[in-house]
């Protein structure tokens, strides 16, 4: 359905250190990176037919944080689910909401963890098992 996902950031290094470290977690490379015609720089991660990408605003205003909005990224297990949490927090996001851990109490739950990126963007850790 989706072919790509962008946030944007009011600080592309920052956001190139942080998103190189959690999303290694999941699998994915370092960013291809780009400069458009404008002078903006852009990170390209690609991963599983996915593609994550974060820019500087085209527009040249400041970068903002979706409210209400949330990015989901499928892990292979609980403990994936706990690194990407701890990775993100190490590389300067913030925990949010409940501990990473289940959602329900009984066996075969899903398993999450929310962050904010440095610039605000909410993310989910999500493993739901088969």
């Amino acid at each position: 359905m989706f072919s790509h996902v962008m946030v944007g950031t009011n600080d592309i290094e920052r956001s190139k250190r942080f998103y190189d470290a959690v999303l290694a977690v999941l699998g994915a490379g370092e960013a291809a990176r780009n400069t458009a015609k404008s002078g903006h720089e852009r990170l390209f991660y690609r991963h599983g037919g996915s593609m994550f990408c974060v820019s500087e605003p085209i527009n040249g205003e400041p970068a903002s944080a979706a409210n209400g909005g949330t990015i989901g990224f499928q892990c292979a297990s609980p403990e994936q689910v706990r690194a990407f949490h701890d990775v993100a927090v190490a590389h300067g996001g913030t925990s949010i909401e409940d501990p990473p851990g289940p959602r329900e109490s009984k066996p075969g739950a899903l398993h999450l963890a929310y962050v904010r990126d440095p610039d605000g963007n909410k993310l989910c850790a999500l493993h739901r098992p088969a």
